[in-house]
């Protein structure tokens, strides 16, 4: 409980101390021109209110990856604790900040165009279709889950409440959240459900201080994996944990609220504030998950982290949760957060992944006939990944979630250089992740199998020679 309640407290610090030094490094002008007037197109860009405006990046970030990866975090053991609340702080949350300051400066571009600019046209096309890659994984990840929790609550009538039943009534509402103009759909219910997944997260923390159950502590091996199936913290942990620490998807999100926010002095509290939020929530949930594990009847012996492991997928683990300590009301706000999460992520992936094509390709936007135009082969490929694996396709989608941020991090270092500004900021964040998705690819089961060690060689062999690559740009720049 002392570690859980440190690690709350440290998030908080986190954006008043950490969030504010990184603004000034930024120097935010109240006086820049916003995308949102010189662009404005009644769809895509236009001003919104700031509040508006927070809890909708808040909820297109958070989805089910702040839940579900930490549920299958905590398996890890407490080392869960520290990577939510530093890699939050100094990676995550700082990704999100300059990913939408720099779209503002940079006339409100899609996160491709962003990394182009600054790393050359070769790694702007890589980063077309990685971005699109991932948008579509996360549109298919964001259909199947919710859809497997509303079959979880629902009592089963035949086709009628089937997991197939959600997918397709889902699906739906996503063609017609990505094909309407911001205001019309996303901005009037995504506030209402940011706040039932808020009022979620504080009622499951209510229980994590009121229930019975033990939760891991700092002092408990923090650095041994705790992992039923004995996988190794580093990089799974950094891996399976995205969304709540750091996550290359919110730099897709980022760019559709700089394009509405009406001031550069708002970037904070928006981008960096929500991204501490879903880190809150990140951490109440893996939290409540071992807790709730923990007073559940089980083999003779079995620890926690086994007990939690049996209970299946986190979809479950939620709908127990949740109904377990807060009853029907429980289950309502689980039906209004953990659901309309995801589906309010999936939807805006879609819309970036519009946006995105829209860039490269130059089409405008103003006509639904040419918004749909694009979004039609979008949809036939998600269709088609509703028949893999959840499992795969949520590692698939981790590990190509955290390279887009590793990245985008990368950018941001060269864009802050070009800037004269503390560039630190974003070059120790790349570096570490740099480490996490090259090691990963090589030793994860989906990747090449490789021996831990050769992945962790291998990984800080790659960190180096992208060090030095910076290093070289430094010196070419004048001084």
């Amino acid at each position: 409980m002392i570690t859980f309640t440190v690690s709350l407290l440290c998030l908080l610090l986190g954006y008043i101390l950490y969030g504010a030094f990184v603004e000034r490094v930024i120097r935010p002008s109240s006086t820049t021109a916003m995308p949102c007037y010189t662009k404005q197109d009644g769809v895509d860009y236009l001003p919104m209110p700031a509040w508006r405006v927070f809890l909708i990046q808040f909820l297109n970030i958070a989805g089910t990856g702040p839940i579900f990866g930490a549920i299958m975090g905590i398996l890890f053991g407490p080392a869960a604790y520290l990577w939510i609340v530093l890699g939050c702080i100094f990676a995550g949350a700082v990704h999100d900040y300059l990913c939408g300051m720099i779209c503002i400066r940079q006339g409100g571009v899609s996160l491709p165009e962003i990394i182009g600019n600054e790393l050359g046209d070769g790694m702007r096309l890589v980063m077309r279709i990685g971005a699109l890659v991932l948008l579509v994984l996360v549109g298919a990840v964001f259909v199947t889950t919710p859809a497997a929790l509303l079959d979880e609550m629902v009592p089963d009538n035949g086709w009628f409440f089937s997991k197939s039943f959600w997918l397709i009534l889902i699906f739906l509402y996503f063609i017609l959240a990505t094909l309407l103009p911001i205001d019309k759909l996303i901005g009037r219910i995504y506030p209402v459900f940011g706040l039932a997944l808020l009022l979620m997260a504080v009622g499951i923390c209510w229980g994590i201080y009121t229930k019975d159950g033990w939760m891991p502590e700092l002092t408990d091996a923090p650095f041994v994996t705790h992992h039923p199936k004995g996988l190794p913290i580093f990089p799974m942990l950094c891996i399976t944990i995205a969304c709540g620490a750091i996550s290359g998807f919110h730099g897709t999100q980022s760019p559709l609220m700089a394009r509405c926010l009406t001031s550069e002095r708002l970037g904070r509290p928006v981008f960096y504030g929500a991204m501490i939020t879903e880190g809150v929530v990140a951490l109440i949930w893996a939290a409540a998950a071992v807790k709730f594990a923990s007073t559940l009847p089980g083999e003779a012996g079995a620890t926690a982290y086994e007990k939690l492991a049996a209970m299946g997928n986190p979809s479950i683990v939620v709908n127990n949760i949740s109904t377990g300590w807060m009853g029907t009301i429980g289950a309502v706000l689980a039906i209004l957060g953990v659901v309309a999460a995801p589906i309010t992520s999936g939807d805006t992936a879609f819309r970036s992944a519009r946006l995105i094509t829209a860039d490269f390709l130059h089409i405008s936007q103003r006509s639904i006939a040419k918004r749909l135009m694009l979004c039609l082969p979008l949809f036939a490929i998600t269709t088609a990944l509703f028949f893999i694996d959840f499992n795969a396709l949520w590692r698939y989608f981790a590990w190509t979630n955290q390279t887009l941020a590793c990245i985008m991090l990368w950018a941001a270092a060269v864009w802050l250089r070009r800037g004269r500004k503390l560039y630190l900021i974003a070059l120790l964040p790349a570096l570490f992740m740099t480490v996490v998705c090259t090691s990963y690819i090589l030793i994860a089961p989906e990747g090449f199998g490789l021996p831990l060690s050769v992945g962790l060689y291998s990984g800080v062999a790659m960190m180096v020679v992208l060090a030095l690559l910076f290093c070289k740009f430094i010196f070419k720049q004048p001084k």
